[in-house]
């Protein structure tokens, strides 16, 4: 990690965030099918385990394939942002299940059955071959693996693009490091 100032470092994630973006709009309209067949397969390995995915939203790699595998040996839950600075809480989802419209265009589940998972599949902007994720900038996930981690272990799954790694990211102390990255080509452990 290089030291920056925070001024300098919220430009610095903003440009970064910005490049990742544009690599990860490329690879989503260029993606082909079968793009969460390794996280599938990955998830084979834990039947039965609590996990949480993710409904992606604007161009996010799409992990329902996996989920709805998943979700035919165990509990499947997707997030629920409660408020800004708070962690989120994930609630029990359903392949064909009742949806509404939560925060910043995601969609959850109609009515909220709460659990916490023991895997999370993270969604990402940006990764770099350390486990170093780049984020949104809300710092969501960030909490909420440091509070799930308090409890007892917690794997935190990526789930993106081949091309959404990065060399380096502008990482903070607080930034919660991934277990491995599993992308349309394959699972990458650190």
């Amino acid at each position: 990690m290089t030291n920056f100032s925070s001024a300098d470092l919220s430009v610095v994630k903003a440009a970064a965030r910005k490049a990742a973006f544009a690599r990860r709009k490329v690879a989503f309209e260029t993606a082909e099918p079968g793009q969460s067949a390794y996280l599938s397969a990955f998830l084979a390995g834990y039947r039965g385990v609590p996990l949480a995915g993710y409904l992606p939203i604007r161009t996010e790699i799409d992990p329902r394939a996996a989920m709805a595998e998943a979700a035919a040996y165990g509990p499947v839950g997707v997030p629920v942002i409660e408020g800004a600075g708070l962690p989120l809480k994930f609630s029990s989802w359903q392949p064909a299940g009742p949806l509404r419209a939560g925060p910043f265009g995601a969609q959850v589940p109609l009515e909220d059955v709460f659990f916490e998972p023991e895997i999370v599949i993270v969604p990402l902007v940006a990764f770099d071959a350390q486990g170093g994720r780049l984020g949104y900038g809300g710092g969501f996930y960030d909490r909420t693996l440091e509070m799930l981690r308090a409890h007892r272990p917690t794997l935190a799954v990526g789930f993106a693009f081949d091309a959404q790694e990065a060399d380096s990211l502008p990482l903070e102390p607080t930034d919660q490091p991934l277990d491995l990255i599993i992308t349309e080509s394959g699972v990458h452990s650190f």
